[in-house]
């Protein structure tokens, strides 16, 4: 039974008497895309886990079909006469902070897939310390086929660190996608299991059982041997790239393609 349980929207925090807090995102009707809402109550969680004492691992996974779909495709869209540059902004800020938050909280997060990790789903998994998925799973880079970058929310800089700089090269120029078996192979994911909640779990209360000091300053390490006094900077870079592609005309038409699922022609436009 767990300790606590609170709602924030979209978002499932269970904090277990073992010290795992389990993080849902709970929007499986569309897959768990994120909105700008759905980044702040995503946000919200793991910033309240990370401050909790008793909290010592935390697992993040995707509620139904998929673990999380990516960016809701209609976030670079002005609504209401808005100014869909600024909306966009405000979307993609609070991804960022989102993945920093993911970086800067004490306890390691396991990442529990299961189905599609899409574009900012894939980018949410590659943060995680460590990460487990089904056989069935498919981490899926498909920024170029919108018009975007790949360049998002840490993914291009996490990445090539984890499978090497080539073979994100080639996934990232492609669009293309790994499933759970090839995403071990290249060392993505540590475990490919029959159940990746439970899995992520047991290996979270583990952890928890571990004196708190210690994990936590190895985190710290970790991130310091990849270089993560930049990681901040990159992201701000991706940022900025990111909102230039979700204003394109390219990303548009990428857009309603893929609602009416004919193949798009792209023409480099601004």
């Amino acid at each position: 039974m767990p300790e606590r349980l609170e709602v924030f929207g979209n978002v499932l925090v269970e904090l277990r008497g073992d010290g795992v807090g389990i993080v849902t995102l709970n929007r499986p009707e569309k897959l768990n895309a994120l909105t700008a809402d759905f980044l702040a109550d995503l946000e919200r969680a793991l910033r309240e886990l990370g401050g909790a004492a008793d909290c010592r691992a935390v697992v993040l996974h995707g509620a139904g079909r998929a673990f999380c779909a990516g960016m809701d495709l209609n976030i670079g869209l002005a609504r209401d006469g808005a100014d869909p540059t600024r909306a966009a902004y405000a979307a993609m800020r609070q991804a960022v902070s989102v993945v920093a938050a993911m970086r800067e909280i004490p306890q390691p997060v396991v990442a529990a897939v299961r189905g599609h990790a899409v574009g900012a789903g894939f980018a949410l998994a590659a943060a995680a310390d460590i990460r487990i998925c089904a056989e069935d799973s498919r981490f899926d880079a498909v920024f170029v086929k919108l018009g975007m970058s790949a360049g998002d929310l840490g993914l291009s800089f996490l990445l090539p660190r984890l499978i090497g700089p080539g073979r994100t090269a080639e996934l990232f120029y492609t669009g293309g996608a790994l499933s759970g078996v090839e995403a071990e192979r290249l060392g993505l994911v540590q475990h490919v299991v029959d159940d990746p909640l439970h899995e992520a779990v047991e290996l979270a209360s583990t952890i928890a059982a571990m004196p708190p000091m210690g994990v936590q300053i190895t985190k710290e390490l970790l991130d310091t041997s990849i270089g993560a006094s930049g990681f901040r900077e990159h992201l701000e870079l991706e940022l900025r790239s990111q909102v230039i592609g979700l204003t394109t005309l390219d990303h548009a038409d990428a857009v309603r393609a893929f609602s009416a699922r004919p193949r798009a022609a792209h023409e480099n436009r601004p």
